[in-house]
C-alpha cells in the first residue's frame, strides 16, 4: 500500500513539472566551489523532446559569498520565485567574497557550469544568453567576452566593459540598461560600450531610465518585453 501511494505522488508531481529553484554545487578544474541556483521550466520533464532556452543570471556585488538566499533578492531568482510558467532554464550561480565575476578564475568556473548544464540537460544551444546587475553587469560584458561563441544574446544592467573588447563582441546582439542617475555604476560605463559597439556595426540597443538610480534591474526584469527580445535571439541567425 505504501508503495503504490509513493508511486502515485511520483507519477503526480512528473505530471505537474518541476517549476522551482534547486540549490546545487559545481567543482570546476580550478576547485572553485560554485554555489548555483537552478530552475527547470515546469514542462520540461513532461515534453521530453523539447529543447529549452537557457538564461545565466549573474548577481551583484551585495550577493556574493555562501548564502544562496541572497542571490534569490533580485533579478532572474526573483522572477521565477513568482513566474512558475518561466520558459527557460535559469541557472544563477554564486560568486564567492573573494572574487568579481570579471576575475578569470570566475569567468573559467562560470563557463564550466554552463557546459555542465548544457551536456547534461536539453538545452536548445541556439539560445543561451546572459544577464547580470552591477557587478554581474560588468559580468556579462567581460562572459560575452570570454566566450562570444556561447551565447545568443547578452543583457548587461548598470555595469560596463571594456571598450576595447567591442570588435569581439560585433556579432553579438546586446541589450543594455541603465538608470540615468546612478552614482554606483556611472552611466557612460554602458554608454562608452554602447558607443564602440555600434562603431564597429555591432547590434545593440540602449535604454536609459530617465529616473532610475542604481536599480536599473527591477523595471528591466518585470518587463515581459525582455524576454521576447531575447527568444527572438538565436545564434544560427547571429
Amino acid at each position: 500500500m505504501i508503495k503504490k501511494s509513493l508511486l502515485f505522488i511520483l507519477i503526480i508531481m512528473l505530471s505537474v513539472g518541476f517549476a522551482q529553484q534547486r540549490k546545487m554545487e559545481h567543482l570546476n578544474e580550478d576547485e572553485i566551489d560554485l554555489k548555483y541556483l537552478f530552475f527547470l521550466p515546469k514542462d520540461y520533464y513532461n515534453a521530453k523532446k523539447t529543447a529549452w532556452p537557457l538564461i545565466l543570471f549573474l548577481h551583484g556585488m551585495g550577493e556574493r559569498g555562501d548564502d544562496l538566499e541572497l542571490v534569490k533578492i533580485h533579478g532572474i531568482p526573483k522572477i521565477v520565485k513568482t513566474q512558475k510558467d518561466f520558459p527557460f532554464i535559469a541557472v544563477s550561480p554564486q560568486c564567492p567574497t573573494e572574487y568579481v565575476w570579471r576575475d578569470k578564475k570566475m569567468l573559467q568556473a562560470v563557463e564550466s557550469l554552463i557546459m555542465k548544464i548544457i551536456k547534461n540537460y536539453r538545452v536548445d544551444e541556439t539560445r543561451v544568453y546572459v544577464t547580470g546587475l552591477s557587478m554581474g553587469g560588468r559580468g556579462t560584458w567581460a562572459i560575452a567576452t570570454h566566450r562570444p561563441d556561447l551565447f545568443a544574446a547578452a543583457v548587461p544592467i548598470c555595469g560596463g566593459g571594456d571598450p576595447r573588447t567591442a570588435g569581439l563582441l560585433r556579432d553579438l546582439p546586446f541589450w543594455v540598461f541603465h538608470g540615468a542617475y546612478d552614482e554606483v555604476h556611472y552611466p557612460d560605463e554602458s554608454e562608452k560600450m554602447v558607443h564602440a559597439l555600434k562603431k564597429t556595426g555591432g547590434k545593440v540597443r540602449y535604454t536609459l531610465y530617465p529616473e532610475a538610480y542604481h536599480d536599473s534591474w527591477t523595471e528591466t526584469y518585470d518587463n515581459p518585453a525582455l524576454y521576447d527580445w531575447m527568444l527572438s535571439k538565436r545564434k544560427a541567425e547571429n
